[in-house]
Parts: C-alpha cells; structure tokens; sequence
C-alpha cells in the first residue's frame, strides 16, 4: 500500500522562500491549485502540524470537489507534508511531501504524493494534474510574489 506514487522533481528560478510561500498562502494556494479552467473556493490553511487545510475545487461543469487535509510536518521553507484526500467525509489520505532546496534565485523542488490507496493509472492521471499545477504556480503566481517581495 505505502509504496505507491510518483515523485516531480523541478527547479524553478525563484527563492525558496517564495516558493514556499505560494504554499503557505491562501490566496496564492487557491489560485495554483487547479488550472485556468478549474477554481478553487473556500480556501482555509492553518500551516501547522497538526493544522487543516480545505478547499472546494469548482469544475467547468460547475461540479464541485472538496479537498481538505492535514499538515504533518511544517519546516519553513525547507519542507511542507501535507495529507490530502477528496473523499467525504474524509477516508483514505494521499500524502503531498514537498522538499525544497535551494540558495538566492534557483530552487529545486521534489513533490511527491504517496499513500498508496490510487491505482496505477490514478497515479499518472494525479502526476499529470500536479504538474499542471505547478505550471500554474510557474506562469502566475510566483512572478506576482517576487514582484511583492521586489517592491518591501
């Protein structure tokens, strides 16, 4: 069961810091999370062990998905372990662990997401969506961020 998943390594041209903080944000979370087609709502992160965090993804079709979890491991900004499932009530939880490593402006990200309750083929349809996600976070959110941390 515990050894499936995938693992996305990345590197970005950004500070871990802002990185991290595209995590930790609920504004910046809520806007990575999902695709230019997909919304999320309703967004609550309490980034601490032990912390929730929840979120309503809305489909094209107006359908609607809640995810929620909870933070396992919060060490700023090296590494995030997050619990996420989309069963409600909550059953069976994947596990998000991201570890960033990185100095000034180039960061390498490994992301990975086990727990072992997906199929094969779930997996790489879930792989598939996250690296969408981190698009997503690529092109709009961390620009906006480093601009943020640019203008203090």
């Amino acid at each position: 069961m515990g050894g499936k998943g995938y693992t996305i390594e990345r590197t970005f041209q950004f500070s871990k810091e802002i990185i991290w903080e595209a995590w930790t944000d609920r504004d910046s979370f809520a806007t990575w999370f999902g695709t230019d087609k997909v919304k999320m709502k309703d967004v609550k992160l309490d980034v601490k062990v032990g912390g929730n965090w929840k979120g309503t993804m809305v489909m094209p079709d107006g359908s609607e998905t809640i995810w929620s979890g909870v933070y396992r491991e919060v060490r700023k900004p090296d590494k995030l372990v997050m619990d996420l499932t989309d069963e409600q009530p909550p059953g069976d939880f994947e596990t998000y662990t991201l570890t960033l490593k990185g100095q000034g402006t180039t960061t390498q990200m490994s992301l990975s997401q086990t727990g072992g309750h997906l199929s094969d083929e779930e997996y790489q349809r879930a792989k598939a969506g996250t690296q969408s996600f981190m698009d997503s976070m690529e092109a709009k959110v961390l620009p906006l961020l480093k601009a943020r941390h640019d203008a203090m």
